[in-house]
């Protein structure tokens, strides 16, 4: 047994190692990536918003719908709008904001166009038409207030027209604004910094940062960054996973239609109490343009412009859009807030995520192997659910503990379980079941199984309690019946008193005729064998009289049966030929229980038990002593013992005759017969030992035995 455990242990951790190790091997679904978009949802269902709009470090101006809509900028190339962006660019930095940054590109100039018109070209007639949008370029590049973007493309690079580059002092104000996607083309992660001949440049999230906090980023030697102290996790060199903490709803966004017009109604005011030490990122915010599929895909809410309005009234709510992408200027807006609010998300590396799969699932095949498919089910959903919490408040402190990773690899787990014990570890309870199903309880057999401790093969020993009992007189009314009908009242018989035996623990060892010899104690162990032997013998004489008085029960024939119980060390097991064995007991404690049944022909009584069996009982039951016997076949004495009922029932009556057999009991020992007569006498007339007794004693007092007399009685029948 102690090999099958650990068989069965190995086989568990075996199969939790590769599950959980195989979760983590790279594949085209990106599990990791998986998790933090279902907590990132889960978070944002169950607790909305986690933060203040207000307290964001970043705001955005957007290029909306709204702008598209509305004049100057409506019925107008977007190209021609750099003079209205920059009156507004001029608004913002004049009212405090600590450094702006371009997530738009504007590649060419109006001024370059070589579009024929007259006699010229278009360019040539509108020279000098992008100069207020460089002068103010060039003015907040001056103090270090603005970071054009480029996305950096290999050898084609797209970059802002040579005007811009001139005006913010070249590289030095330009940054990269790409998105770092994963195999499954979703973005959840921005990089860092970007190699340029050889040297580190931030990207366009950490330059603002870093310009907003006044300090330079660390690149270190084993290629981490830190920024103003903050180490920013990485689990992908030189990104930050984004914790969308606030989406695009809790960062404030203002339109620069709305913002144009209020620097039109020259309230400067406005531009100081929303702009005043914050990061601003200008983009667009568009129904197609731009649009992201990140981790926040599925904690969809609708975009727009809900910062406070300046001169413009909002636009209608219906304008605004729910889908599951985000515009690309929110990713490097929550970049920024992750930096500066030491937020980022950090992940697990390949061997955490690994440990935590295998540790789940080292639980899911624990269930596996100790409950059934159901109740591993549901152990399976409990543990995930525990996970799940587990999960979701490490989130909330911005770490990231796998989901579906643990989740798949207990799934196969528990289905790998299930087919191993199926195969292997099961095998030996079914062969038990096959082997006990046609002479054991199945609930009996479920819980020796459960016990883990079945019988050896060949025998062994066990201290049990043996049932035996008999009909009386059933030959001779056999007799006159047909055969037919015998075996139909022998089965209903039968199958009232095995029911009883077996509800007890009890095992039927084997039929003889009329004859039931039942054992308690084995196959499945029971520290009670002796008191369920006695309660199922009481149960049994109980129903013997229910069926004796029901017209249809026994075929109106009154049936009386005689039990004998003994307890004792005795050899249980299958036992038998090579070829044919049964399970069953062998030992001198059977033989004196069958003794002991037959001595209730000598005594009048229904049950008697030997003194191991009423030493075992403790104060459960109410006996009284019977006898001493020696009965054929043996040397020695017994005491013979029968029990009246459970000590908690027994009735002032029964007392009253235990006490006058005791006494007319201690009398006949005491040759006193005489003595003994008189206490045999007073029940009986209703107790058939009493009865049995008393004539012994009256016997004995008119012709007194000898000197050598032994008041031990000796059976010669069995």
């Amino acid at each position: 047994m102690a090999r099958t455990v650990w068989r069965d242990t190995v086989a568990a951790c075996f199969i939790a190692l590769v599950a959980g190790a195989l979760t983590v091997v790279p594949a085209r679904v990106n599990l990791r990536g998986l998790s933090i978009d279902a907590l990132t949802g889960l978070r944002w269902h169950l607790l909305g918003p986690t933060s203040n709009s207000s307290a964001s470090p970043t705001v955005v101006v957007a290029i909306d719908e709204e702008t598209y809509r509305t004049p100057p900028f409506a019925d107008s190339p977007n190209i021609t709008w750099t003079g209205e962006i920059s009156r507004v660019l001029s608004a913002i930095i004049d009212g405090g904001a600590a450094v702006v940054g371009l997530d738009i590109i504007y590649p060419i100039s109006i001024e370059q166009s070589s579009i024929p018109f007259g006699d010229t070209t278009v360019g040539a007639n509108l020279r000098g038409f992008d100069r207020d949008f460089l002068r103010a370029l060039a003015l907040a590049a001056r103090d270090g207030k603005v970071v054009l973007g480029e996305v950096q493309l290999g050898a084609h690079p797209i970059v802002p027209s040579a005007g811009q580059r001139f005006a913010v002092g070249q590289q030095r104000n330009i940054r990269a604004i790409n998105a770092y996607t994963d195999s499954d083309n979703v973005v959840r992660r921005l990089p860092l910094s970007f190699t340029i001949d050889g040297e580190p440049v931030p990207s366009m999230a950490l330059e603002l940062a870093a310009r907003a906090l006044r300090t330079e980023p660390r690149f270190r030697p084993d290629g981490t960054i830190s920024l103003a102290g903050y180490p920013v996790p990485s689990t992908i060199a030189n990104t930050v996973t984004l914790n969308f903490d606030r989406g695009s709803e809790a960062i404030p966004t203002y339109s620069i239609a709305d913002l144009r017009a209020c620097v039109d109604k020259g309230d400067t005011d406005f531009f100081r109490r929303h702009f005043a030490g914050k990061i601003v990122m200008l983009g667009t915010l568009l129904d197609v343009e731009d649009q992201k599929v990140t981790s926040r895909r599925f904690a969809t809410a609708p975009e727009g412009t809900q910062g406070d309005r300046c001169a413009l009234a909002a636009p209608a709510q219906s304008e605004k859009f729910a889908r599951n992408t985000m515009s690309g200027v929110y990713l490097h807006a929550t970049a920024i807030n992750n930096l500066i609010e030491h937020n980022a998300l950090t992940e697990l590396g390949r061997g955490g995520a690994a440990a935590a799969a295998i540790g789940f699932s080292a639980l899911v095949a624990g269930a596996a192997l100790l409950l059934a498919p159901v109740g591993a089910a549901i152990a399976y959903l409990a543990i995930a659910l525990a996970w799940m919490t587990a999960a979701m408040a490490a989130f909330g402190h911005a770490l990231v503990l796998p989901l579906f990773g643990p989740f798949v690899a207990g799934l196969c787990t528990a289905a790998a379980m299930i087919g191993y014990r199926f195969v292997v570890s099961d095998k030996d309870k079914r062969l038990l079941r096959r082997s006990f199903a046609l002479y054991l309880a199945p609930a009996e057999i479920e819980r020796m199984i459960a016990s883990n401790k079945p019988p050896q093969l060949g025998g062994e020993s066990r201290n049990i309690t043996v049932y035996f009992s008999d009909v009386v007189g059933f030959t001779s009314f056999s007799e006159s019946l047909p055969p037919i009908e015998v075996v139909a009242l022998l089965n209903e018989y039968l199958s009232a008193m095995a029911e009883i035996i077996e509800q007890h623990g009890g095992f039927i060892d084997k039929y003889i005729g009329d004859a039931i010899v039942a054992i308690f104690g084995a196959p499945l162990a029971d520290p009670d064998h002796a008191g369920n032997a006695v309660r199922a013998a009481l149960r049994c004489r109980a129903r013997l009289q229910e069926l004796n008085r029901s017209a249809g029960g026994l075929a109106g024939r009154q049936l009386q049966q005689r039990i004998g119980l003994n307890s004792g060390e005795a050899l249980v097991g299958n036992i038998g030929s090579r070829r044919r064995f049964n399970y069953t007991v062998v030992g001198d404690v059977v033989n004196l229980a069958s003794r002991l049944e037959g001595a209730n022909k000598f005594f009048g009584t229904a049950i008697v038990a030997s003194q191991a069996t009423v030493a075992l009982t403790g104060s459960a039951f109410a006996w009284r002593e019977i006898d001493t016997v020696r009965v054929k076949g043996r040397s020695g004495t017994v005491g013979v013992f029968e029990p009246l009922c459970e000590a908690a029932v027994e009735t002032a009556e029964q007392g009253d005759r235990a006490a006058a057999y005791a006494d007319g009991l201690t009398h006949w020992r005491a040759a006193d017969f005489a003595g003994a007569a008189q206490s045999f006498a007073r029940f009986a007339d209703s107790d058939p030992p009493a009865a049995r007794f008393l004539a012994r004693a009256q016997k004995f007092a008119a012709n007194p035995p000898g000197p050598s007399w032994n008041p031990v009685n000796q059976l010669d029948e069995k």
